[in-house]
């Protein structure tokens, strides 16, 4: 997954957020798995902009996959950066990638494949047209 490293300006939608120190283990630098929660709390954001967030209309996680490139210490101020990838028939890539404090190369990078679901039928469906502007 490292040839999809990219710089801060090669995506569409940022979040930031400060770390907290809560977030840092025993070796005193942000514990790995909190850098998936950043990665969620960004991807929230994105549901919220495409209004996904009830049962006919939502979307499950069907795999994250993360590489971790570079250690985050605290406090720190973060960049989760994040863009459409791919998009399938009921499922579609979300690229992100933390950027600590302006550095121009990221501390990971992930990719979150989604699934546009109906909660009340209990099937996939298509994906929604608000995901797939956003790729373009």
């Amino acid at each position: 997954m490292k040839n999809i490293i990219d710089n801060l300006r090669s995506y569409n939608f940022y979040h930031n957020i400060m770390t907290r120190w809560k977030d840092m283990d025993a070796f005193r630098h942000i514990n790995n798995a909190i850098y998936l929660t950043y990665i969620e709390d960004a991807r929230t954001q994105l549901f919220d902009r495409w209004k996904i967030n009830n049962k006919e209309r939502s979307v499950i996680v069907a795999s994250i996959k993360i590489d971790y490139l570079k250690q985050i210490s605290h406090p720190s101020k973060l960049t989760i950066a994040s863009k459409i990838s791919k998009i399938g028939n009921s499922s579609f890539d979300i690229q992100s990638a933390i950027f600590k404090n302006d550095n121009k190369s990221p501390s990971a990078v992930s990719i979150v494949t989604c699934v546009c679901y109906n909660y009340n039928n209990n099937k996939s469906i298509p994906v929604y047209s608000e995901i797939k502007l956003d790729k373009s």
